[in-house]
């Protein structure tokens, strides 16, 4: 299926303050320059903040993880749990057709869907509060036919139950998720056969139900206001900085400082200790750029290395050999004094640390695609396998 950007486009984006400060916690989770693992759980945050994932989301998320634009319209348009267009303001529902819903009857509540929400999928309702689509399996087979309305299943449905249901989110009320035909769980519709002494003790719905009529928020979106994870590597003064938002690809790099107090709370999950320790030890207030930092302010983490001012009379070597390097990269690394592959070979493990800190806009790439390594080959003479297909025109 191609998913395409909606044609209308906000002008811009931007995290509420609190989930800018999840946002924050999260990227905290990761060690400096992979801050771009972060980018599904931001791009959820983002989603949820709007009910839908816009243009400018998508791209102030890549700037606050040092991101290409296109790296991250590539997960944004993978994965379907990303809507591209707008949803309706109260529910979307995703009805689930594939072969075990489908055989007991999703057909019938997709009918009720174009009577009562839109003729189409996607299509907002009349009053804008309902959207609805079909989707692939949602693994609830044991309970068909099922559908997700926004972060829960409801399930043994009918028609005449989803259409009820629908009537009663739009008068505000919030339906208890899970079967809707009395079942507990999963189990048999005939009974129990065994573990028939289950009843004893047990809470009033399953557990999944159960915490969602605890919390209330069946269909609510999430907006930083919910039971925080904390964070307690950043306790101990190691806290990593995303990128500033603000700061758009292209644009001239500047020195920000970044304050994030360590005990800003994240999301509800908790933390591992080998998450704690996996992150790097304290780093400076200010976010190095591509340019030297002005007098006063504190140094960039490692070593500068040594620079040209220009390439040799033999000319430039072609840095596009280097796997992670394109046009763009190409660019800015000249623009910082590299031009050959013996200069990056040379390069130390501060160095390595300085030029990964300093390439605004690709930060870690250094580190991530073992530049160091692979210009030692090419500098002496040999070809990687990367080079070799870039040679052929096999990299794209």
């Amino acid at each position: 299926m191609l998913r395409r950007l909606y044609h209308q486009q906000p002008e811009s984006f931007a995290f509420s303050p609190a989930n800018q400060a999840w946002a924050e916690g999260q990227i905290s989770k990761y060690p400096e320059g992979r801050q771009a693992s972060a980018i599904i759980p931001l791009l959820w945050r983002a989603q949820e903040q709007e009910g839908w994932l816009s243009r400018p989301a998508i791209e102030h998320v890549a700037d606050m993880l040092a991101m290409d634009y296109i790296r991250a319209l590539e997960v944004a348009t993978f994965y379907f749990m990303f809507q591209l267009q707008p949803v309706g303001s109260v529910a979307h529902f995703q009805i689930c057709g594939t072969t075990t819903c489908m055989i007991c009857g999703a057909e019938d509540l997709i009918a009720v869907c174009k009577d009562k929400i839109a003729p189409k999928a996607f299509d907002l309702s009349a009053d804008g509060k309902f959207s609805w689509e079909e989707v692939e399996c949602l693994g609830a087979c044991a309970n068909a036919p099922m559908a997700q309305i926004g972060k829960d299943y409801y399930e043994d449905l009918t028609a005449a139950r989803f259409a009820e249901i629908i009537d009663e989110l739009a008068a505000g009320k919030v339906p208890v998720p899970g079967p809707q035909n009395g079942r507990y769980a999963a189990e048999p519709k005939s009974g129990l056969t065994s573990l028939k002494d289950f009843d004893s003790g047990r809470a009033q719905y399953n557990a999944s139900v159960q915490a969602a009529v605890d919390i209330g928020d069946t269909v609510k979106r999430i907006d930083g206001t919910e039971v925080p994870l904390l964070t307690p590597w950043r306790d101990k003064g190691a806290m990593h900085k995303p990128a500033p938002s603000a700061v758009k690809q292209n644009a001239e790099p500047v020195a920000i400082v970044t304050k994030v107090s360590p005990a800003t709370p994240a999301d509800a999950t908790g933390a591992t200790k080998a998450e704690a320790q996996a992150t790097p030890t304290a780093k400076p207030a200010v976010e190095p750029a591509a340019k030297p930092v002005k007098a006063g302010a504190e140094p960039t983490p490692g070593k500068k290395p040594k620079v040209l001012s220009a390439p040799r009379k033999s000319g430039a070597d072609d840095l596009k050999m280097i796997k992670g390097v394109g046009p763009k990269l190409e660019q800015l690394l000249h623009s910082m004094g590299f031009y050959h592959f013996d200069q990056i070979a040379k390069w130390t493990e501060e160095e390595i640390s300085w030029v990964d800190q300093n390439l605004e806009g690709f930060k870690g790439r250094v580190s991530r695609d073992n530049w160091v390594e692979q210009a030692r080959l090419l500098a002496d003479g040999k070809e990687t396998e990367f080079s070799a297909r870039a040679k052929k025109g096999g990299v794209y």
